[in-house]
């Protein structure tokens, strides 16, 4: 019964409302530590870019960009992702649906009609922010980000958000859900360019430098707060 009311649509209208209002609660209430000092200031000539994030380490990310600038983000077609795209409205966020992984998985999530979306997001000027991990498989970077770079030639930019106050899970993204009245810090990495000629050796190198910039964002943001990434390592723990 639950499950059935979950579905409903004034339930799930009510349930992004409030947890928008949470959110913005722990950023009204949250001292940040910005690295590089006021980037949101300052990334704006350099609009839009497409922002990589780790999974489970984005409840707060879409408070980094400068006030008034036009953000989308990718979030799966799964049920649960209707709330978040509601959470995202709230926010003032554009919801663009569809998951990556294998080509076979993509066209059944509507990855391939996503990443045409967030195509014509960027050519209008809107950056887009997504989770950079192959899906189910904590902090390794997929190829989608990086394809979309090819083709946008937009930079990617890994980025990191955290506080101190938080509830860790033993999830396998390691996700933090952050609280309010503490300290936090907001790191965005150098730009990783790829060009629209890129070899298939030099995709991969980006696909890496994608993984090693949010690793060191990560480490960077948890060490200005005296704290340790939860979930550190978890790409070397693969078989």
């Amino acid at each position: 019964m639950l499950k059935t009311l979950g579905r409903q649509r004034f339930v799930q209208e009510i349930l992004g409302f409030v947890a928008a209002m949470y959110l913005g609660l722990v950023r009204a209430t949250t001292r940040f530590t910005l690295e590089p000092q006021d980037f949101p200031a300052n990334i704006g000539p350099s609009l839009p870019v497409i922002a990589a994030m780790w999974h489970g380490q984005h409840f707060m990310v879409h408070f980094a960009w400068p006030k008034g600038s036009r953000v989308a983000a990718l979030i799966s077609r799964h049920q649960d992702g209707e709330i978040n795209a509601i959470v995202l409205r709230r926010l003032g966020v554009v919801a663009v649906r569809g998951s990556g992984g294998t080509a076979a998985k993509m066209r059944k999530r509507g990855g391939v009609a996503a990443l045409r979306e967030m195509l014509r997001e960027l050519a209008q000027g809107a950056s887009v922010v997504l989770t950079a991990d192959v899906p189910k498989v904590a902090r390794q970077a997929g190829a989608g980000i990086v394809a979309l770079a090819q083709m946008s030639g937009r930079p990617i930019h890994p980025i990191a958000v955290v506080v101190c106050r938080r509830v860790d899970f033993k999830s396998w993204d390691r996700a933090s859900f952050p609280l309010p009245f503490g300290r936090g810090a907001m790191v965005l990495g150098p730009a990783i360019h790829v060009d629209r000629h890129a070899s298939p050796q030099d995709l991969e190198m980006a696909r890496q430098n994608v993984e090693t910039g949010l690793d060191a964002a990560h480490a960077r943001a948890y060490g200005m707060i005296g704290q340790h990434d939860p979930g550190h390592g978890l790409n070397k723990a693969r078989p």
